[in-house]
């Protein structure tokens, strides 16, 4: 599992808790959780696109 799952996965609980307890401050920690963690994700996703790109230009530079 991914630090950007993680992170989201976390914060789902952390928001869960602070609704059930009314902590309203708890709440807003798993949610800014889950947004830092789509945000890894998405920076995941990335450096992953930009690999894929560098390695087709890598190979049209064979041929």
């Amino acid at each position: 599992m991914s630090d950007g799952a993680m992170d989201k996965l976390k914060g789902k609980g952390k928001e869960a808790v602070g609704k059930l307890t009314g902590d309203h401050r708890k709440e807003a920690e798993g949610k800014a959780d889950q947004t830092k963690g789509g945000a890894k994700e998405a920076a995941d996703g990335l450096t992953e696109r930009a690999k894929g790109v560098k390695d087709s230009l890598g190979r049209d530079d064979d041929k």
